[in-house]
């Protein structure tokens, strides 16, 4: 395997209140005796401490990570010089490498990267020298948004100051990363993505690059597409393809994806609710645009059952039934809404 592989995470939830215990005893777990007077020790309120870390002075408790690769030898002190402060992932498949390749030179050292394999084959891509450095992780026939709520838990990337989460199919020779988010951080945006350069099977005018602005956050669409004209597809919107969220911005849209939901269909629609007011946080950067490929790589990863007569028909056919599924939870959480308030 190359860089660093891994099969199976499981990130803890955190509470942000419970209890800490005021010292530590080293007990085995064996004894039920000594469990009963761990059990029994008084407890300080402490609001910083999260579920799990009960029975932990405060000042040993560390509830988030990274992706920062460490030596295996020398000074721990010692082993970052340099921490990226800007995470890339790509759902990638050994057929789409030269791309990937050509799209990892356009972002800098800033950046870690993590590919996540949906097709298996992780030690191939040792044929270039950056993989080596990069994370990978292998899980056959899965889409990009189950990688993302499995391994991209906001106490994993909260190093991170703004999180790529973008397919295997773009088209980067219009696009410098560094010059993207220097646009991002001029204009306010919490959640964006490049502009596509426009071809005839654009689904949303609202993210087609625009060659006389930097950024636009709002667009005129087909008539009756829009009920408001702050709200999506018109504005606070950004498709799925190539989205790009600040550390905030993402602590709530991980909230938001749904963990048996894989493909993500109707997540855009639904972004605005992450970053208010949406019109002003969420936009697309015209100067830094990219190409939509459209290979339907993934796609042929699905299988051919009773009634489906292509692979990629019956991965559609998911996704339209994720969709769904997603407006009806949507709808019902709304309704439900007043219970909480």
């Amino acid at each position: 395997l190359v860089g660093v592989s891994v099969s199976l995470f499981s990130a803890a939830k955190l509470n942000p209140a419970t209890y800490i215990v005021p010292t530590v005893a080293r007990l085995s777990g064996d004894d039920p005796s000594q469990n009963q007077t761990l059990n029994n020790l008084p407890r300080i309120w402490v609001q910083s401490n999260p579920k799990g870390a009960e029975r932990l002075p405060p000042g040993i408790v560390q509830s988030e990570s990274d992706f920062y690769l460490h030596r295996l030898w020398g000074d721990p002190n010692e082993d970052l010089p340099h921490k990226p402060k800007y995470l890339v992932t790509f759902t990638v498949g050994y057929d789409q490498r030269d791309n990937i390749n050509a799209a990892v030179k356009k972002f800098s050292e800033n950046f870690t990267i993590v590919l996540f394999h949906y097709d298996g084959r992780t030690s191939e891509w040792s044929q270039f020298e950056w993989s080596k450095k990069a994370i990978h992780i292998s899980a056959r026939k899965q889409a990009k948004w189950w990688y993302a709520k499995r391994f991209l838990h906001p106490d994993i990337v909260a190093p991170y100051d703004y999180i790529f989460i973008w397919d295997e199919d773009l088209g980067l020779d219009n696009f410098n990363a560094e010059k993207y988010i220097e646009l991002v951080k001029k204009h306010g945006l919490e959640i964006s993505q490049p502009g596509l350069e426009p071809n005839d099977k654009m689904a949303w005018r609202m993210t087609e690059r625009r060659a006389d602005s930097e950024v636009h956050k709002e667009t005129e669409e087909r008539p009756g597409w829009c009920t408001d004209p702050h709200l999506p597809p018109c504005a606070g919107f950004v498709e799925i393809m190539a989205p790009v969220f600040s550390r905030d911005a993402w602590r709530c849209v991980w909230h938001l994806i749904q963990n048996d939901l894989v493909h993500g269909w109707g997540l855009d629609l639904a972004l605005q609710r992450c970053a208010q007011p949406a019109h002003e946080k969420i936009g697309v950067v015209d100067a830094q645009w990219i190409v939509h490929k459209q290979v339907p790589s993934l796609g042929n990863q699905g299988e051919i059952t009773a009634g489906i007569d292509a692979p990629w028909r019956g991965v559609r056919l998911r996704c339209e039934k994720e969709w769904e599924i997603f407006k009806d939870r949507i709808k019902k959480a709304e309704e439900e809404l007043p219970k909480y308030t």
